[in-house]
């Protein structure tokens, strides 16, 4: 379970992404957290594994704190967090193989990491992943030749080479077209199903919240205004954290 007690962080310029934010995850829950540009859903996600540090609160993963934890430690943790980005954070000049393979650098010791060297057991599942996720059969292109629902689907199974217990989905389809972004939402609602992954997703659209989530969050300004399950979404709700919804 994912416990989030009190999160805030105000950075440098004196900008309160966060005040005070606390929620659960369970194991198996897809939540998503809904809100305009600016209502601190990308600060959340990236204080929940300390790609940003926040300012004050705590971060639970089971027992295990994530806030406060040293860097051997924090390393350890952040291998059962998977990690999806708006822009997929593929390196484009390397192939789809290998930007999958850096998943797998967390379990590895250093020198093969430097020298590239991979065991068997790991070339195996993410053949694996990527065959999952439907771009097995474009293992040695380049991700850059690749459309951007396809670098998202390899940014997924890199992903899963961690064996996450948790995957933050930062905005995974506010880059796609319609089609592409249904087809990753699949993707991810059959991840969380059939592997068991909790999944706390980041989205703008309210109708890919009432389809896909088991329970929505909604953040303005920094503050969670609603929480409850998709069904509850109606426009009075709505009108609680949006203006000129599309």
């Amino acid at each position: 379970m994912l416990r989030v007690e009190k999160l805030s962080k105000t950075y440098d310029d004196g900008t309160e992404a966060l005040k005070g934010v606390s929620f659960t995850a369970e194991p198996g829950e897809f939540i998503v957290i809904l809100g305009k540009s600016g209502s601190g859903k990308s600060t959340l996600l990236r204080c929940i594994n300390r790609l940003v540090e926040p300012t004050c609160g705590k971060v639970f993963l089971g027992d295990d704190e994530i806030t406060g934890a040293s860097p051997s430690v924090l390393r350890k943790l952040r291998r059962k967090i998977g990690m999806i980005f708006q822009q997929y954070n593929l390196v484009d000049r390397l192939t789809v193989w290998t930007n999958t393979m850096t998943g797998d650098l967390g379990t590895l010791s250093s020198w093969m990491g430097l020298a590239g060297y991979f065991p068997g057991e790991s070339i195996k599942r993410a053949q694996k992943h990527l065959e999952q996720v439907g771009v097995g059969d474009k293992v040695n292109g380049r991700a850059g030749a690749l459309s951007g629902g396809q670098q998202q689907r390899v940014g997924i199974a890199r992903a899963l080479m961690q064996n996450p217990q948790l995957i933050l989905a930062d905005e995974p389809v506010s880059s796609l077209d319609p089609a592409s972004a249904k087809s990753i939402m699949e993707l991810l609602k059959e991840i969380n199903e059939k592997n068991g992954v909790t999944i706390i997703c980041n989205l703008h659209l309210p109708d890919l919240a009432r389809e896909y989530g088991h329970r929505v969050l909604a953040l303005k300004q920094g503050e969670i205004v609603f929480e409850g399950a998709p069904e509850s979404l109606d426009e009075n709700t709505m009108d609680l954290f949006y203006e000129n919804l599309p």
